[in-house]
C-alpha cells in the first residue's frame, strides 16, 4: 500500500466521490468495522451508516473533526474540499496555480542557495499598493485573482526585504509577513492545511523583522484558523487564548486593541464549538460581545472585521454549530448594519442561516439564504466546503423542478 494511497486515497477515490464513500474508503483501509469507528468517534453508529450510505450527504462540523479524528486524516479531505483553483479569466499575468504559491512559499533557493535578488526591486510604496490591492480581492473571495497574483506579491516583498535596510526593510517585512497569512488562509481553503502551516512559519519569521506588534496577532489568528481547519482544534483554541490573554485590553485601550482581542476569541470559540465546549463558547462570546460593544462600530483589523455586526454573525454561527436551529433563525434577524462586513462576511453569514432552515426542515427558506450568499460571494461559494455540503444535501431532497437548487448545484460544480 502506497504513501500517497494513504493519505488522500487518490488512486481509489476522488472529491468527484461522496463524504460516504470517503469515510466509508478510509475505514477499511483502516481496518476498522463501522461499530469500531463510532466508537472511536463517539457517535452514533446509525450516522455512520447514513453517511456511507449516502441517505445522508453531509453531517455537523463537530462531527467531521471526530470522524477526521478517528481515521487519521484532515478534516478538508472528508468534506471533498476543492483541491485547486477552477480555470478563469483571471488577470492578465497569470493563471492561478497552487504549484506557482507553493514555489513562493517555499522556494528551493532557501535550500540550495544561487537564486539573487532581481535588479528592479520594487518600491515601498509599490508593494503597499499591491498588498492593499490583494487584501481586497481577499475580503470579496475573488479566489482565482488572489493565486494569480499572490506568489509575486510574496517574490517581491522579499527582494525587497533583503534589500532594504531600516524602516524600509521594516515595511518591506511587514508586508511579507502579511503576504504569507494570505498565502495561509488561501491553502487552507483548498485544502493544503500543512502548506499553510509553513506559510505561516515564514510569517512569523518575517514579524522578527518588524516594528508593528499587530502583526503577530493577526499571525496568532491566522494561524487558529489554520489548526482549526486541520482538525488540532484544542492547539487552535490553545494559540488563540494565549495571545489574547497577553493583549487583554483594559479600559482606555483604542478601538484597534479591542478588535484585535476580540477576534482572538471568536477564533478561540470557533474551536470551541467544534469541541463541543458549550460553555467556554458562551463565555467567550459574552466577552467579545462586550468588547464589541465598546467600539460602536465594526472596524477593518487586516481583513477581518470585528465589532457589533460581526459579533452577532459570529453568535448565529455558534448556535448552529450547537444545534439551535430556532435560536439562530431568530438571532439572525437582529444583526446591525450587514452590509459594513465585506462580502465574505456576509456570504456566510447568510449560509448559517441556511444550515439553520435546513435543520428546521424549511428546505426554500434555505435555498433562499444561500442564493443571497452567493449574491455577496459567488466564487467564494465554490470553494467554500460547508456552502457545497449544504447543496449537495438540499439538492438530494429536492424535486427534478427545482431549478433554485439544481441551478446552485450546477453553479458550484457539484452536478454529475
Amino acid at each position: 500500500m502506497t504513501d500517497n494511497l494513504l493519505a488522500g486515497v487518490a488512486v481509489g477515490i476522488t472529491n468527484e466521490s461522496g463524504m460516504g464513500d470517503r469515510i466509508a474508503e478510509l475505514r477499511r483501509r483502516r481496518g476498522l468495522t463501522q461499530e469500531e469507528l463510532a466508537e472511536r468517534a463517539d457517535l452514533s453508529v446509525d450516522v455512520i451508516r447514513k453517511l456511507e450510505q449516502g441517505r445522508r450527504k453531509t453531517a455537523r462540523l463537530t462531527s467531521i473533526n471526530a470522524l477526521a479524528g478517528a481515521l487519521d486524516t484532515e478534516p478538508s479531505y472528508l468534506v471533498g474540499q476543492p483541491g485547486t483553483f477552477e480555470t478563469n479569466d483571471g488577470p492578465d499575468d497569470g493563471l492561478p496555480s497552487v504549484l506557482a504559491l507553493r514555489e513562493a512559499v517555499s522556494p528551493v533557493a532557501d535550500l540550495l542557495g544561487g537564486d539573487a535578488d532581481p535588479e528592479d526591486v520594487p518600491s515601498i510604496a509599490a508593494l503597499r499598493l499591491a498588498l492593499e490591492s490583494t487584501e481586497s480581492i481577499r475580503r470579496e473571495g475573488r479566489m482565482g485573482e488572489i493565486g494569480a497574483l499572490l506568489p509575486q506579491l510574496i517574490r517581491d516583498a522579499r527582494a525587497a526585504a533583503h534589500a532594504y535596510t531600516g524602516a524600509d526593510a521594516a515595511v518591506a517585512n511587514s508586508v511579507l509577513a502579511v503576504a504569507y497569512q494570505v498565502a495561509a488562509t488561501t491553502l487552507t481553503a483548498l485544502g493544503k492545511e500543512d502548506a499553510a502551516f509553513t506559510a505561516m512559519e515564514r510569517s512569523l519569521a518575517a514579524i522578527r523583522h518588524c516594528d508593528d506588534p499587530s502583526l503577530e496577532t493577526l499571525a496568532a489568528s491566522t494561524l487558529s484558523w489554520v489548526f482549526t481547519k486541520q482538525g488540532r482544534l484544542a492547539d487552535a483554541e490553545r494559540v488563540a487564548l494565549a495571545r489574547a490573554e497577553k493583549i487583554e485590553p483594559g479600559f482606555r485601550s483604542s478601538q484597534t486593541d479591542l478588535a484585535l482581542w476580540g477576534v482572538l476569541l471568536l477564533r478561540a470559540a470557533t474551536a470551541a464549538v467544534r469541541q463541543e465546549k458549550h460553555d467556554a463558547v458562551t463565555d467567550l462570546l459574552r466577552l467579545a460581545k462586550g468588547a464589541a460593544e465598546s467600539m460602536g462600530e465594526d472596524i477593518l483589523v487586516g481583513t477581518t472585521p470585528f465589532g457589533p455586526t460581526n459579533a452577532g454573525i459570529a453568535r448565529v454561527n455558534f448556535l448552529v454549530e450547537m444545534e439551535k436551529a430556532e435560536e439562530a433563525v431568530r438571532a439572525a434577524r437582529t444583526i446591525p448594519d450587514l452590509g459594513s462586513l465585506p462580502p465574505t462576511w456576509r456570504a456566510r453569514f447568510h449560509v448559517d442561516r441556511a444550515l439553520a432552515h435546513s435543520d428546521l426542515g424549511q428546505d426554500r427558506a434555505s435555498a433562499r439564504a444561500l442564493l443571497r450568499a452567493e449574491q455577496d460571494a459567488p466564487e467564494w461559494m465554490r470553494y467554500h466546503s460547508t456552502s457545497r455540503r449544504l447543496v449537495e444535501e438540499l439538492r438530494g431532497r429536492a424535486s427534478r423542478r427545482d431549478t433554485v437548487v439544481l441551478g446552485l448545484a450546477d453553479r458550484l460544480g457539484l452536478m454529475r
